[in-house]
């Protein structure tokens, strides 16, 4: 549920890892006859969480918890006590089995502090922590009598849920810690609403602070992130009949780990580990920009926070205190500027026919809350009729996941999205002006007159300026205007910044040659330094480049929405008169490439380094396929675009390529077939079908370069095979898959990790896209987690051939070099 945000300032991104005596023992069960004392810990099997005493930071209290246990910062996800602390002297406290077989946190007076006070059949229990996070009692047959899950605090886990009986009066909710060091019930909570369909609603007291919008079946449809996310776990289970309303974020992927938690200012924020990574990131937090805020700008208002200012009437309204709304206080919203036609009582003869009201047409809006549900929606004409003949009806919206949701109450929390977003109609009055005739003719004609006067005027002078440039890319590709850069603003990209071209001139020292740090496909790449002395990477798309503009804008518009360890960042880019600029963050040791093919390099990359590197590159495309805010194919994976930080941490780059998947499409067809040779699937080669498949195939040709320190299309073994996939299947065939190692790791490649690597790099090329695994079964074959499958022989790569004499005495040498991007036209 995988998430591009601005995010509030006032979020915590982290909780320290909280003080705790340090412990003489684990343990992993807790009994009537063993109880859990301060000086130890109660530990899940797998080593994930541990439960135990700890002391935050700076107080003076004590309390029972569970967090994780191996990763810095760590993070608290339940309390036992939060409301009733020990005090941190009391060094006699326990948390035990009393003899009716409940949980009980005793202090040294044996006062009880805290219990799961539940009706239990025999006093024969025990506890025990999951490596899902879940603090369980339960009987010797087994039989769950009381869990952690059913009490939360401010976090919920994979699995857990959060909703409302509404028979039985249960309600777990969210509620925020009071301060980042003390875990006491704070301002804020988070749950769910128990209308039709319901919300995600958080709360500060008892005042709305922000809601989700309706459940659709599949997601909220207030968050429009949750529509392109990949962790999407998410399920509400509603029962108006019952009812019972309860959401839950369901994970069975090994790939990260994640909670979700209401902090203590009240963002409410989903929060990821991945596989490979070392600290949280966040994937999505509301509110995150004022709109997002319950009510800002108040009854029939509607706020984009794209726009300044971000309130507006809908239209028919004004506002109901212009000088409130000068001073940006829009809490008190709009009114209508003229009363419905449904609602005026006149004293019309039977004769005088009252026109009717219209609706107005909103897009892309986060309806509004309070909506009614019609059980019988029908469709969009039976539900526009429905609103139309009920003069309470005030707006409708048919969404087409949902059925008819229609307002009776003033529009409260409308909010305009950039995209995704609904159709929602608000009825006014047909006579919204209460001018004459005679006054709108008047207007109108006056209107089109200047409309016409001020069209000259643009045209005459669009003309002359056009006459004094010269225009030197005919396409118009270089054409940017104000209107592209205002897109990239409202693209989420925070941390994007348009560079003047004389900026770049003075970081490169003129694009120096001392400066190049290599020649790709799209022209030069150079190091400069800016003014505040921080490195980029500068890369200056020549003219005769085959990356055009839409490549161009792809690549900024992509980078800047996507963030992962493993994904280069984007810093800017410089578009002025034919300059095509882009600039990175500066990676020290420059492309994979550089050292993997490089003789005397190589060396540097012993196994440890090339196998995380693998891991890195793998962590990355899974986050481009399943996690991220966009679900992302790169189409052009290979060795030079995998950049090195210091600590050789990989960084897949050059996304000029790139394409977006939308929603549950899984293949697209091009007319045009872009990619390098060599690492370019069978089936996007022959018929331009490309896939996340295409992806994997990539990956498992560099997988096995990484491997063997040589490139696909060198010439192998004699001049018998023509590329490293036939070559690696033969070894890993005849059970000598260890001699495809690199010379330069065979001291420090198991022959048991390389033939594990080898197979799963002929797993990812088979000629079949059906046969190839995706990333998240690749990342836990590389890890161990998963079995491998037996691969075909990959056929498409058997290109035997007849070298020449000369290329034979040789045993090796280079058939092609794949550095840089072709394009090959013509694909289906």
């Amino acid at each position: 549920m995988r998430l591009i945000i601005a995010w509030c300032s006032c979020l915590v991104f982290f909780f320290l890892l909280p003080a705790r005596h340090i412990a003489s023992g684990a343990v992993h069960n807790i009994t009537t006859s063993e109880p859990l004392f301060q000086n130890q810990t109660l530990v899940s099997s797998g080593q994930i969480f541990e439960l135990g005493f700890f002391t935050p930071n700076g107080s003076e209290n004590q309390y029972v918890g569970i967090w994780y246990k191996n990763l810095t910062p760590s993070k608290t996800v339940w309390v036992a006590n939060r409301d009733s602390p020990l005090t941190s002297a009391d060094r006699s406290a326990k948390l035990a089995i009393g003899s009716d077989g409940n949980l009980k946190l005793v202090d040294g007076q044996q006062n009880i502090v805290w219990s799961t006070n539940v009706s239990v059949q025999s006093n024969n229990t025990a506890a025990m922590l999951s490596d899902g996070g879940k603090f369980v009692l339960q009987e010797r047959n087994s039989t769950e009598v009381w869990a952690s899950f059913d009490d939360p605090t401010d976090t919920i886990l994979p699995n857990m849920k959060i909703g409302l009986n509404k028979r039985t009066g249960e309600r777990r909710v969210l509620v925020s810690w009071k301060n980042d060091n003390d875990p006491s019930s704070g301002n804020f909570a988070t749950g769910i609403t128990s209308e039709t369909p319901p919300q995600l609603f958080s709360w500060n007291g008892s005042t709305p602070y922000w809601r989700s919008g309706p459940w659709d079946k599949s997601t909220f449809i207030g968050v429009p992130e949750m529509e392109s996310s990949y962790y999407n776990g998410y399920s509400l289970q509603h029962d108006p009949q019952q009812g019972t309303a309860y959401f839950s974020a369901d994970s069975d992927n090994n790939s990260f780990l994640a909670y979700g938690f209401i902090s203590p200012e009240g963002v409410l924020a989903l929060m990821l580990w991945y596989y490979g990574s070392n600290g949280w990131s966040k994937n999505w937090a509301a509110p995150s920009t004022g709109c997002d805020i319950y009510g800002t700008c108040g009854p029939f208002g509607i706020c984009n926070s794209k726009n300044s200012p971000i309130c507006r009437c809908v239209k028919g309204f004004m506002p109901q205190s212009k000088e409130e709304w000068n001073r940006r206080n829009w809490t008190r919203g709009c009114i209508r500027e003229t009363e419905l036609n449904c609602q005026k009582n006149t004293s019309r003869s039977p004769s005088t026919q009252m026109k009717k009201d219209v609706f107005v047409h909103t897009k892309q809006m986060k309806v509004p809350d309070s909506a009614a549900y019609l059980s019988d929606p029908g469709d969009v004409g039976k539900c526009q009729s429905w609103c139309m003949n009920n003069c309470s009806c005030l707006a409708y919206s048919y969404v087409q996941t949902i059925g008819c949701l229609v307002w009776a109450k003033d529009l409260m929390d409308f909010q305009e999205f950039s995209t995704a977003g609904q159709d929602v109609y608000i009825r006014i009055a047909h006579d919204n002006t209460g001018m004459s005739t005679e006054a709108k003719l008047i207007i109108s004609i006056s209107t089109i007159l200047g409309i016409m006067f001020v069209g000259t005027a643009i045209f005459g002078l669009w003309k002359w300026r056009a006459s004094k440039r010269d225009i030197t890319d005919k396409r118009g590709e270089m054409s940017f205007g104000n209107a592209w850069k205002d897109q990239l603003k409202q693209n989420d990209a925070s941390q994007f910044k348009l560079f003047s071209f004389s900026s770049l001139i003075l970081a490169t020292n003129n694009f120096d040659a001392t400066n190049k740090l290599g020649q790709g496909g799209f022209g030069p790449v150079y190091k400069g330094m800016l003014n505040d002395g921080k490195e980029i990477a500068v890369k200056r798309l020549s003219s005769s480049s085959g990356q055009g503009m839409d490549e161009f804008k792809n690549e900024i518009i992509l980078i800047s929405k996507l963030q992962h360890r493993n994904l280069v960042r984007l810093m800017g880019c410089c578009v002025e008169g034919e300059e095509k600029i882009l600039v990175y963050e500066y990676l020290s040791n420059k492309s994979l490439d550089s050292f993997l093919f490089d003789s005397k390099r190589k060396a540097e990359l012993n196994w440890d380094a090339r196998f995380h590197i693998i891991q890195g590159i793998a962590s990355g495309l899974l986050y481009l396929h399943r996690d991220s805010y966009l679900r992302v194919i790169h189409r052009d994976l290979k060795a030079s675009n995998i950049l090195l930080d210091e600590k050789m941490n990989p960084r897949i780059s050059d996304f000029g390529l790139a394409r977006i998947f939308e929603g549950t499409q899984v293949l697209l067809n091009t007319h045009k077939v872009v990619g390098t040779i060599g690492y370019m699937s069978p089936e996007y080669v022959m018929g331009g079908i490309f896939s996340e498949k295409s992806d994997v195939y990539g990956f498992g040709v560099l997988l096995l370069e990484i491997v063997a320190g040589k490139k696909n299309t060198s010439l192998y073994y004699r001049g018998q095979h023509f590329n490293l996939l036939s070559y690696a299947w033969q070894l890993w065939s005849e059970d000598r898959g260890p001699d495809l190692r690199d010379e330069a790791i065979v001291n420090t490649c198991p022959p048991s990790e390389a033939m594990r690597c080898i197979q799963v790099g002929l797993l990812c090329v088979q000629d079949q896209m059906t046969d190839r695994p995706n990333m998240l079964s690749v990342v836990r074959m590389l890890s161990g987690e998963s079995d491998l499958h037996q691969p075909r022989p990959p056929t498409f790569t058997f290109q035997r051939g007849n070298p020449s004499h000369n290329n034979e005495a040789q045993g090796e040498s280079i058939f092609s070099v794949n550095t840089m991007t072709n394009s090959v036209v013509e694909g289906r």
